[in-house]
């Protein structure tokens, strides 16, 4: 069950690692905003150039999270730090670099065309989006007064790729957009590893279970991939280094590999101007809070007025009344209607967790904390999938430092149900990859101990 956007500070977040992307980044980021991008978590890895002087002003404007993580062999890590801490402020995150610029073939925004893709489909979790790799368009020197998007025009075939022998398959690369709440954790920069019973699918409702997805769809939404730019970019590049690993493929050589300039495609570029002016007006603080605060009451309580929303704010003497009346309306609610609801309420209980953050809200999301547990627990007599439990358990370090009544029947919850989910794991050893279940169930097994532990101290 899609989980209501206005729970969400952030409806479609970029996720990169830069180094050196001065001259590149504004483009970058003023293009995926008009693309409908409204947050970026950036991490800086140890850029020497100007890079962070062009991030400024939208970090003062609260567009993006920066984070300097210097160091080599960082983008994994980057990676797994921003789904793990961000995974409840974002719909949707998109895991790219400062090269690649996601192109839907519409004038849709980014978010709207994965919702068509990935909306009423059960446990499908990410897109996979292939790669279309652009040349140098015969470009020897670099030109910083023209973006990239202007001097790189022509590309390879749709459906170009290298030999897989030689571990560099061009276009079968895809990149991920996901609902990073069922990320289990990244090992490759392309695709993420997805809690039991999750998946990635691309454009045409394909499988992907890996960095490469052939054949190539490319219709309603690709990257493009200027891996190269001018010659003299690409040397500069090289001596640069990367912030994944070290490989053979990052040298001069490879520029003979990806040169390939044979089909035009200035689409993007006629993308681009027919979203001139569909950039987010950031909200003000005190305009997200309340944002927050309604989808709280709507989703904690449905059945709530519009007037009783209203009244909430425009009284705060009847506040206490209103929150009473949510946590009775969330105890007498039928179980039934919980079903399918943990990834909701576990949201709810991180935007408490915000408003608590804001000195303004502070009481407010201490009561829609002890109301969002409640909800949690009550969700828990319910029917809960192996996904939404392994949620859940990600959670609990959290959860079990809340000193609410709640807090324990969750805790007693994961205890019973844990061994069950490890037992069940064990079964699929023949449809699920054994490293995959093995490390999942060896953190499961760790968390029990965790919780049995935590109750003894109780």
């Amino acid at each position: 069950m899609a989980v209501d956007k206005n729970l969400f500070l952030h409806d479609l977040a970029v996720v990169a690692i830069l180094k050196n992307e001065g001259p590149y980044v504004k483009e970058w980021l003023d293009y995926h905003l008009l693309a409908g991008v409204d947050h970026f978590y950036i991490y800086d890895n140890d850029s020497p150039d100007n890079q962070k002087e062009v991030l400024k002003p939208y970090i003062d404007a609260g567009l993006v999270t920066y984070t300097f993580l210097p160091g080599k062999v960082r983008q994994i890590e980057s990676y797994n730090m921003a789904a793990k801490n961000f995974r409840f402020a974002c719909r949707y995150m998109a895991f790219i670099d400062g090269d690649e610029f996601i192109f839907p073939k519409s004038d849709k925004s980014i978010s709207e065309v994965a919702d068509e893709i990935l909306s009423g489909k059960p446990n499908v979790t990410g897109l996979a989006i292939n790669w279309q790799c652009f040349g140098s368009s015969n470009e020897e020197k670099a030109d910083y007064t023209r973006g990239v998007l202007e001097r790189f025009t022509h590309r390879a075939p749709t459906d170009w790729f290298l030999n897989v022998a030689n571990k560099n398959a061009g276009n079968k690369h895809v990149k991920t957009i996901a609902n990073p709440r069922y990320i289990n954790y990244f090992n490759d920069p392309h695709h993420a590893k997805y809690f039991i019973n999750c998946q990635a699918i691309n454009e045409v409702g394909k499988v992907v279970n890996s960095s490469l997805s052939f054949p190539i769809a490319a219709e309603k939404i690709v990257v493009n991939h200027y891996h190269i730019k001018s010659r003299e970019e690409w040397e500069n590049k090289v001596k640069r280094g990367r912030p994944t690993l070290k490989d053979v493929r990052y040298n001069v050589d490879a520029f003979r590999e990806y040169d390939h300039n044979e089909e035009f495609d200035d689409g993007i570029l006629k993308y681009r101007d027919a979203r001139a002016g569909a950039e987010k007006v950031p909200e003000n603080p005190a305009d997200v809070n309340r944002r927050l605060i309604t989808a709280l009451i709507k989703n904690l309580s449905p059945k709530i007025s519009d007037d009783a929303i209203q009244d909430f704010f425009d009284n705060q003497k009847n506040k206490k009344k209103h929150f009473a009346e949510i946590m009775k309306s969330v105890k007498n609610a039928p179980v039934d209607s919980f079903k399918g609801k943990l990834e909701t309420f576990l949201t709810c209980l991180e935007v408490a967790a915000y408003l608590q953050s804001q000195s303004v809200e502070k009481a407010t999301g201490k009561s829609f904390e002890e109301i969002s547990l409640n909800a949690i627990a009550k969700t828990l007599m319910t029917s809960v999938s192996i996904p939404e439990v392994m949620l859940l358990l990600s959670d609990m370090p959290k959860i079990l430092c809340l000193p609410h009544a709640a807090t324990n029947d969750i805790r007693n919850f994961c205890i019973r149900i844990i061994p069950k989910i490890t037992e069940a794991l064990r079964l699929s050893i023949t449809s699920v990859p054994m490293n995959i279940l093995w490390r999942d169930i060896v953190e499961m097994n760790y968390t029990l101990d965790m919780l049995k532990a935590f109750e003894s101290k109780k």
